[in-house]
C-alpha cells in the first residue's frame, strides 16, 4: 500500500475524510479552496487510475466559453505542486490526463452544454467551481449523470446570495452524506503575504466590499453603502452575536411606515432597548403590501406586546385606504405608542449621521436581524455619474430598513450621569 503526503489547509480534511455523495466548500478570497480541489481531484484520478478503473473527471462552470474560462491551469499547478503526482500524469496545452491514458478531465459550461453532459458516460466525479450562479435546472440535469456506484459531486464557490439554487442546495440541506464547509483567508495556513496588502488595502478602502469579497458574506453592500465599514466593524468586534431583552428595561419598536397596496413600500420595525450607553438590537421586521393587523401581530408573536411604538412624522397622517392614522390604530390595540415629529429638510442626512454616530456602541443579534442588517449594507447614496456628484439616499428596497433605523438613532438620548457632582467648598470656622 502506497502512502503519500497530501497538504491541505486544516478545515478541508473532514470535507475529504470518509464516505460522501457531495463534497464543497465556500468562502472568501484567499480560502485555498480552489487549489485544494484542484490537488484532491489530481489524488482521486491517480488512485483510480492505480486500481485499473476508466472515467473521466468533469470540470464544469456556470460559463465557459474557452479553456481559459475553465480550471484547467488551477489543475495544472495542483498537479506540478506535489513531486509524486507529477510523473502519473500527462499534461499537454490543453489537456490533462493519467499516463496511461484511463482517467482524463473534460470541461464544460452548464449554461450551454448541461443537455450534451447528460449523454456522457463514466463520469467518476463532477467538480463544479464558481458555483454561486449555477441554475436549480442545470443542477436538476447534472447530478444524475453522476451515476457510478462511488461517483461524487465537488461544489466550490463565493456566495452572493442567500437566494441562489446552490446555497439553498448545499448550504440549507442536512444530508449528512453532503460534506460542506465554510472556508476564508484567515483558513489558509499559505495566505499569501500579496493577497495580505491586497486584503488590508480592500478593507480600508472598499470596506462596502470586503465582507463578500474575503471573508464570504453575500454580496450585500454596493459602492457609496452609508453603513458598509461600520458593519464590518461591528462583525470584527464581536458585536453581532447573540443578543438577550433584559425584562427590566423598555422595549422599544421604530417603525418606516408602507402600506397595504400589492406595489406598496415595505413596512420596517427594528426592535432593540437601549441599555446604558449601549443599544442592544433584538429584532428585525419587513414585511410588504400587508394590513396594520399582520405587523402588530408579528409583534405580540416574537413576546414584544409591552413595546413602545415609535413612528415617523406619517404616523399621525391618516392612512391612504383607511380613515384612522397609525398612531391612533396601534394605540387602540393596546400598544405604547408616539410619533416622531418632522424633521423638516435634511432629516434623511440626519438620520444617517446618526446611526453613523452610534453605530459603535449597537450590538445586534445574529440571527434575529440579519435581514435588516443586509438592508443596512445595501443602503447607499444615489448618483449622477456623468457630473459626479451625490443626489442623497437612493429610494430602493433597502431603504425602508434604513429609515427605521435611522429614527432609532435620532431617538436615542445620552444616558446622564447618577454620579453627584463634586463641589469644592471651603468651610469657615
Amino acid at each position: 500500500m502506497t502512502t503519500a503526503r497530501v497538504e491541505l489547509p486544516p478545515k478541508l480534511i473532514p470535507v475529504f475524510s470518509g464516505e460522501a455523495d457531495v463534497r464543497g466548500a465556500y468562502g472568501g478570497r484567499g480560502s485555498g479552496k480552489t487549489r485544494s480541489f484542484a490537488k484532491m481531484s489530481a489524488v482521486r484520478a491517480y488512485m483510480w487510475d492505480q486500481a485499473g478503473r476508466e472515467g473521466m473527471i468533469l470540470c464544469g462552470r456556470e460559463f465557459l466559453n474557452s479553456l481559459e474560462d475553465s480550471s484547467l491551469e488551477e489543475i495544472k499547478a495542483a498537479i506540478r505542486s506535489e513531486e509524486w503526482l507529477l510523473p502519473h500524469f500527462d499534461i499537454g496545452e490543453k489537456y490533462v490526463r493519467t499516463r496511461s491514458g484511463r482517467v482524463k478531465y473534460t470541461f464544460a459550461g452548464l449554461d450551454q452544454n448541461i443537455n450534451s453532459i447528460k449523454s456522457k458516460s463514466r463520469i467518476l466525479l463532477g467538480w463544479v467551481d464558481e458555483a454561486e450562479p449555477v441554475s436549480e435546472e442545470a443542477w436538476v440535469k447534472l447530478i444524475p449523470t453522476l451515476r457510478e456506484d462511488d461517483s461524487e459531486l465537488w461544489v466550490t464557490w463565493n456566495p452572493e446570495s442567500e437566494t441562489s439554487a446552490t446555497h439553498k442546495r448545499f448550504r440549507l440541506s442536512n444530508d449528512p452524506r453532503y460534506k460542506v464547509v465554510e472556508i476564508n483567508w484567515r483558513d489558509n495556513p499559505r495566505f499569501p503575504a500579496k493577497l495580505e496588502r491586497d486584503r488590508v488595502r480592500d478593507k480600508e478602502e472598499r470596506p462596502e466590499q470586503y465582507d463578500h469579497v474575503w471573508d464570504g458574506g453575500f454580496k450585500t453592500a454596493v459602492e457609496g453603502a452609508y453603513y458598509a465599514q461600520a458593519l464590518t466593524v461591528a462583525k470584527e468586534m464581536g458585536r453581532v452575536t447573540s443578543v438577550s431583552m433584559d425584562p427590566l428595561m423598555t422595549l422599544r419598536a421604530y417603525w418606516d411606515i408602507g402600506g397595504t397596496g400589492a406595489k406598496a413600500d415595505a413596512t420596517s420595525i427594528w426592535v432593540c432597548q437601549f441599555i446604558g450607553r449601549e443599544i442592544r438590537v433584538l429584532d428585525y421586521y419587513e414585511a410588504q403590501g400587508q394590513p396594520l393587523s399582520a405587523h402588530l401581530a408579528w409583534l405580540r408573536r416574537r413576546g414584544y406586546d409591552d413595546a413602545l411604538c415609535i413612528l415617523p412624522h406619517d404616523g399621525g397622517s391618516g392612512e391612504k385606504v383607511y380613515d384612522t392614522t397609525y398612531e391612533g390604530a396601534i394605540g387602540a390595540a393596546g400598544f405604547d405608542v408616539r410619533t416622531i415629529p418632522n424633521q423638516g429638510t435634511g432629516a434623511a442626512s440626519m438620520r444617517i449621521e446618526a446611526g453613523r454616530r452610534l453605530f459603535p456602541r449597537i450590538v445586534f443579534d445574529e440571527t434575529k436581524t440579519a435581514a435588516g442588517r443586509t438592508a443596512l449594507g445595501w443602503y447607499h447614496e444615489k448618483r449622477d455619474e456623468k457630473r459626479g456628484i451625490g443626489l442623497g439616499p437612493n429610494h430602493d428596497w433597502a431603504s425602508h430598513g434604513a429609515d427605521a433605523f435611522g429614527l432609532m438613532c435620532i431617538d436615542y438620548e445620552e444616558p446622564r450621569s447618577t454620579d453627584m457632582p463634586q463641589i469644592e467648598t471651603d468651610w469657615v470656622v
